[in-house]
């Protein structure tokens, strides 16, 4: 038999990147697949937005292709210590003016 999901459990989603339980995630590429990556990650919206509104695919592929690297990072450390505290919702993702 087959349960309906409640409430509850409906968050139940973990982004790999800030943490945070979420309804919903979207796969990203760690290696760009225009660069012929595979591996993904699962990311919540406000996450995968804000790492290519922040980063060229060139980038993410020389530089940030890990987890680990992207946290380490200083401009995202300060968005992951931001949007940590902030509770599922959309979240709008401001363009910076120049991509690094």
């Amino acid at each position: 038999m087959k349960t309906r999901p409640t409430r509850a459990n409906e968050a139940q989603q973990i982004c790999a990147l800030c943490e945070r339980r979420v309804r919903q995630t979207s796969k990203h590429h760690l290696i760009p697949r225009s660069e012929g990556g595979r591996e993904v990650v699962n990311l919540c919206a406000p996450c995968h937005k804000t790492l290519h509104q922040f980063y060229s695919n060139r980038t993410l592929l020389n530089e940030l292709h890990t987890i680990e690297r992207l946290r380490a990072e200083p401009e995202i450390a300060r968005y992951l210590e931001w949007v940590r505290k902030q509770p599922d919702r959309a979240i709008k993702v401001h363009r910076r003016r120049e991509r690094k």
